[in-house]
């Protein structure tokens, strides 16, 4: 199975986009590129940090707010847990969130999971693609959601349609195609069928 071994985003700013990775705990997965042109809109993508109480979401999302993030969706109780979304220096989206409603244990900055959402204009046929190139399926809910299975891999990679993952994320799905980040894995290089660029890491 392929395995995600890090994520280099593009960045106008790289010092304050470490500064954030770093807040959070994730320089050791999230690398940073120099870019001398912003991306504009939305960028196709978003990030999401699992975890499994409440006070873990308040504690990472005040950590994000603190290294320069702004808020897209403010922190708060849902039908299907709790959580918020922000947007990085460096423009990319992350959502901290958990299942649980409830606290129970202390508050900490414990991350069970990264999960990287590619927004796709037809999921049937990135989905194939995916698995066309060695990846396994492990939950796939139509044209609307597929999750593959990475279970050695610090990072989860999931395909959701592109206008939806952006309503999820709080703002509008239109932007200039240019994604800003490429995706380090032990695969051979490609590119999807939505431009996600993957690169084979060295380890």
């Amino acid at each position: 199975m392929t395995t995600i071994d890090s994520l280099t985003l593009d960045a106008t700013d790289p010092v304050a986009a470490k500064n954030f990775h770093a807040a959070l705990g994730l320089d050791d997965l999230v690398t940073v590129a120099d870019t001398p042109a912003p991306t504009t809109g939305f960028r196709g993508y978003t990030l999401s940090l699992v975890v499994s109480r409440p006070n873990i979401v308040d504690t990472l999302v005040q950590a994000a707010l603190d290294g320069g993030a702004t808020t897209l969706k403010p922190v708060k109780k849902s039908l299907w847990g709790y959580g918020g979304v922000v947007q990085a220096p460096d423009g990319a989206i992350w959502k901290v969130a958990t299942s649980s409603k409830k606290n129970t244990g202390p508050a900490s900055r414990k991350i069970d999971d990264v999960v990287l959402l590619l927004g796709a204009d037809d999921v049937k046929a990135s989905k194939q693609f995916y698995v066309d190139h060695g990846f396994e399926v492990a939950k796939s809910f139509g044209r609307k959601y597929v999750e593959f299975a990475t279970p050695d891999s610090r990072i989860t990679l999931a395909l959701y349609g592109r206008p939806a993952l952006a309503k999820d994320a709080g703002v509008p799905a239109d932007g200039t195609g240019y994604h800003g980040i490429v995706i380090g894995s032990d695969a051979p290089s490609f590119t999807d069928p939505d431009g996600f660029v993957w690169e084979t890491a060295a380890r």
